[in-house]
């Protein structure tokens, strides 16, 4: 694990993985805590949507494809709820590209990724996407004097 803790406001980061799949949320969840951020796991919409009701992520991470509820629905209400409208989401699926992709950005998601995901790429958007969204926002590394 990294000794790097990403804060936004003067708080250490959460992210919220959703996704029915365990293995992807078991890699995700390693991938992000290396990272330093700290992890949330739901694996059905209706779970995501009470937790970010209650705990306030800082950042979703969201598939598409789920039984029950589906991503796009729960980037829908959470865009569509005062207390979680300012989450940055950001939708994965393993569906065709420019479909998904234009879907995601209906339902109010500000970025997309395709699987299988890049484990670069998706740190790589996580940091842009919180720096974008939070002018608080510190990936925790003191510069060198």
């Amino acid at each position: 694990m990294s000794s790097v803790t990403p804060h936004v406001n003067g708080h250490p980061v959460c992210i919220l993985v959703v996704d029915d799949e365990r293995d992807n949320t078991e890699v995700l969840e390693i991938v992000l805590s290396w990272e330093g951020f700290a992890v949330m796991i739901a694996s059905c919409g209706e779970e995501a949507l009470a937790m970010a009701g209650e705990h306030s992520p800082d950042l979703v991470l969201l598939d598409v494809m789920m039984p029950g509820i589906d991503g796009y629905e729960v980037a829908r209400r959470m865009k569509g709820t005062p207390s979680t409208s300012h989450v940055p989401i950001i939708i994965f699926t393993a569906m065709a590209e420019r479909d998904a992709r234009a879907r995601g950005r209906t339902s109010g998601a500000d970025d997309f990724l395709s699987k299988p995901i890049d484990r670069t790429d998706l740190v790589l958007r996580v940091k842009n996407l919180l720096r974008t969204t939070y002018p608080s926002y510190s990936d925790g590394i003191v510069p060198a004097a």
